[in-house]
């Protein structure tokens, strides 16, 4: 098995030491699925806190710009991008969010951070109304840039994720 380079060689974990890689552009999108009962579905765009959707896409913005704050091992990165696309779909809501920097290592963990933050707010705002809420299915859809190169999750379609999906 690689020896990965969290660890230190006493075995203790540690941030990467990233500073000899070169600057590169890197992008990431994540995916976040909130399964979400019909009867509460109907009742989102009359929610008494506000909309849940556009409160959900902006704090998952806001968590992909704090990812390392929350992830011990995590590089703070200046991003140049960071979105969050929310879509109501016959049994939830589906939930991309993206980020993008030039850097020394990638924003996959900013990335998947904006949708579960994302997700959980989605569940916050609408608790309230059904608590049998599921956040299900986050998982990295792709990645570009960096020396391990780019990754795109099997099945997902790319840029149609907010269209397919097994909760259709």
């Amino acid at each position: 098995m690689k020896k990965l380079p969290h660890y230190d060689s006493a075995g203790s974990p540690r941030m990467v030491d990233v500073s000899a890689k070169p600057a590169t552009r890197r992008m990431a999108r994540a995916h976040a699925f909130v399964r979400i009962a019909p009867a509460a579905l109907k009742k989102l765009p009359g929610n008494p806190k506000g909309n849940p959707l556009e409160i959900a896409r902006i704090a998952g913005i806001a968590a992909a710009k704090r990812a390392s704050e929350l992830i011990p091992l995590c590089h703070p990165l200046a991003l140049s991008h960071a979105d969050v696309e929310i879509a109501v779909e016959k049994r939830g809501v589906r939930i991309v969010a993206s980020a993008a920097t030039t850097a020394q290592t990638g924003v996959e963990m900013e990335a998947l951070t904006a949708a579960a933050v994302a997700a959980l707010t989605v569940y916050d705002m609408i608790k309230g109304i059904d608590k049998s809420i599921e956040i299900q299915d986050v998982y990295l859809l792709e990645k570009t840039g960096g020396k391990s190169g780019d990754f795109r999750r099997a099945g997902t379609g790319g840029a149609g994720a907010m269209r397919r999906g097994r909760h259709d």
